[in-house]
């Protein structure tokens, strides 16, 4: 009887030994494509899923202000030393509507940022957007914002000599990459 205790205590060690060996070889399991958070600590998971509930929210506002597609246009902000160039352009340059859209509102917009009315970015992005509160406290001509027809869209190019305007719209453009998804990108200094 005592061989049978010891034999049966015998292989039950080696047994649990084996699935141990088993279970620390066994591979983790790939994340599915599109559940890249999986790889994510809970904080960075819980700010990923901000973003993008925000970005969901600013996409829903974006057509009470903006007149043209979102997701048939992109957004480039580039950041230089006196401010930068906000780009909007048709995906499709061929796309006439579009560009006609585009191009009008950033006429628009142009002429109200001139006389200090940011309330088209405070709608879509909130009163509290980064950058937003200095460009509307920016004086006359400290800041001079220049329209151009470019292919599929326009362009506004905004230049201040002042460092804490131009901070103000590297944050401001910032924040629109942010908000904007993947319907913006921030450009490259030439």
């Amino acid at each position: 009887m005592r061989r049978f205790i010891s034999l049966a205590a015998t292989l039950t060690i080696a047994s649990m030994a084996q699935a141990q060996l088993a279970s620390s070889q066994t591979p983790m399991p790939m994340p599915m494509p599109g559940m890249e958070h999986m790889q994510m600590d809970h904080t960075a998971h819980m700010a990923a899923m901000a973003k993008a509930q925000r970005q969901s929210e600013v996409a829903e506002r974006g057509p009470e202000v903006m007149p043209f597609s979102l997701a048939q246009t992109l957004h480039i902000f580039t950041k230089d030393a006196e401010g930068g160039v906000q780009q909007v352009v048709a995906r499709d340059k061929a796309d006439a509507k579009q560009t006609a859209l585009v191009r009008q509102h950033l006429k628009d917009i142009r002429a109200q940022f001139l006389e200090g009315d940011f309330s088209g970015p405070s709608h879509v992005h909130g009163a509290r957007m980064p950058g937003l509160a200095d460009l509307k406290a920016a004086k006359p001509g400290q800041i001079t914002i220049d329209y151009k027809d470019v292919k599929g869209g326009a362009q506004l190019a905004y230049r201040t000599a002042d460092p804490i305007l131009v901070a103000a719209i590297h944050e401001w453009f910032d924040a629109q990459v942010s908000d904007h998804g993947k319907d913006a990108t921030a450009g490259r200094m030439p």
